[in-house]
């Protein structure tokens, strides 16, 4: 499960570099959206994938789920989340400023 979950996250920090790097305004705004999925991928993976597992110790202390990563992923999405909208917002009046949806400003 580890190994499928370290191949997702380098697809996805690959997909997204490579659409960051692209010309275009959307392109750009969806390639860090890929990364951070990506980063939210890994910082779940980093309280050790457990399953069936509760998230708060119980009186049966047994195995528990880590909850930090998981506050810590929802925070993250949070953050995407007004990272993403004001991307588009910013593209959408970079493209209306300048008439191109080129990252660098010419058509």
């Amino acid at each position: 499960m580890e190994a499928l979950f370290a191949v997702i996250i380098g697809l996805l920090v690959a997909c997204g570099v490579y659409l960051l790097l692209r010309a275009r305004s959307f392109p750009v705004v969806l390639g860090l959206t890929l990364l951070s999925y990506a980063v939210n991928l890994f910082l779940f993976a980093m309280g050790r994938l457990s399953v069936n597992h509760p998230a708060v110790i119980s009186e049966d202390a047994g195995a528990y789920a880590d909850p930090l990563p998981q506050a810590l992923v929802l925070t993250a999405i949070v953050i995407g989340f007004g990272m993403t909208a004001f991307t588009v917002v910013l593209a959408l009046r970079a493209q209306g400023d300048t008439g191109s949806d080129h990252v660098d400003g010419r058509g």
